[in-house]
């Protein structure tokens, strides 16, 4: 294995983006305060950004070697913007919907590329309130980075699965554990990208669909998956935003897992998995529909499997790295957390069931504010 190719004499590196809904602390609905609380909280000023709407936040970790370095930049914002966003009446709310209010057409955050991206959805994009957590992870080329995107399709349904969180939108449970996804399909490209030869021909396919009018800019590739336009690193999109920044963080590092995972199996000279045209899509659409209650498929074999069988069959693939990088004990934690307690979203359908919207604040509140939480309503550490 050459240092400097597949593993980094340093450990991998990584980063989370998490995007954040401010959500009105009586009412539930989204809250135009992005703009106001960014200029409340200066020492957080140079990492918060506004989004496509304006009842929208993010933030980035900086490039991170370890879990704990990308947990404390996290909670840090989160706990700031938490007290200042408290002052106004406003919760931080770390889900990839508004559990009510999403009906209402979104104010556009008054930045010219947003709102020349209005002008080409129409009103596809009124009702964009999806937020999620981008994991990006450090790939020697890009590539190297087209095809860990290839090897990384195969668990991408569980992924999904894991990090599921937007079950209820306009006052109803969906059915779904991730509607965020289904919201997400109406954008001009969307799901999974397809496969791609080389770092080459994915980037003549972007310039394509920009010259061809499909994409605005590079930066609407709004696949899945993706290569940073910006950063030497895969993008990984398929997560909603989650409820505690430690969860976040334990999805980032079983990521940055599989891509390193990924390259090693390229350089070995392992085939890449090869779906079924189609199948791949479908299986993720089944995922944000089932989360972790009932079944998954795996798309390289195409038969379903126990949620967690699924689940437990990825985090076995990549013991090895895990191991490698310190992350393991803490994966183990977290996917055994999910396996006692429930999903994302299952936590925010038993809290809507219990005490409708006000509840569901109240559950982003404490994981916003403390940085986790349990059902028991105590804070605790993951």
């Amino acid at each position: 294995m050459t240092a400097g190719t597949v593993r980094p004499a340093e450990p991998r590196s990584f980063g989370v983006e998490e995007e954040y809904l401010l959500l009105d602390r009586s009412e539930g609905t989204p809250s135009d305060r992005a703009a106001q609380l960014i200029r409340e909280i200066p020492e957080e000023r140079g990492i918060a950004d506004r989004e496509f709407f304006s009842s929208q936040l993010e933030t980035a970790t900086p490039i991170c070697r370890t879990a704990d370095e990308a947990e404390a930049s996290l909670v840090r914002f989160r706990t700031t913007v938490s007290r200042a966003a408290s002052g106004h009446g406003v919760v931080l709310a770390g889900t990839g919907l508004p559990p009510i209010g999403g009906e209402e057409a979104g104010t556009v955050t008054p930045k010219a590329r947003y709102r020349a991206i209005k002008a080409e959805v129409r009103n596809a994009g009124a009702y964009q309130y999806v937020t999620g957590t981008h994991v990006h992870v450090e790939v020697p080329s890009r590539d190297a980075g087209v095809d860990v995107l290839a090897r990384l399709s195969r668990w991408a349904p569980a992924l999904i699965a894991l990090t599921s969180n937007s079950p209820v939108w306009c006052g109803e449970p969906t059915g779904f554990a991730s509607w965020r996804h289904i919201m997400s399909l109406a954008w001009p490209i969307s799901g999974y990208p397809p496969e791609f030869r080389d770092g080459e021909e994915y980037a003549g396919a972007i310039d394509r669909l920009v010259a061809s009018g499909v994409l605005l800019d590079p930066g609407l590739v709004t696949w899945v998956a993706r290569l940073s336009a910006n950063y030497p690193t895969i993008e990984l999109r398929i997560a909603d935003a989650q409820i505690d920044a430690a969860d976040a963080v334990s999805f980032a590092v079983l990521v940055r897992a599989l891509v390193d995972r990924c390259l090693s199996e390229a350089e070995a000279g392992i085939e890449r998995p090869r779906l079924a045209p189609g199948l791949l899509n479908g299986v993720i659409w089944m995922a944000a529909r089932n989360g972790l209650e009932s079944e998954l498929v795996d798309p390289l074999a195409g038969v379903q499997l126990p949620a967690f069988e699924f689940v437990d069959r990825m985090v076995s693939s990549v013991e090895r790295e895990l191991t490698h990088f310190g992350d393991l004990e803490r994966i183990e934690r977290y996917v055994g957390r999910l396996r006692s307690e429930g999903s994302p979203a299952q936590q925010q359908l038993r809290r809507f069931e219990e005490a409708g919207v006000a509840g569901l604040l109240e559950l982003y509140r404490a994981g916003s504010e403390k940085g986790t939480w349990s059902d028991a309503g105590a804070p605790e550490r993951v």
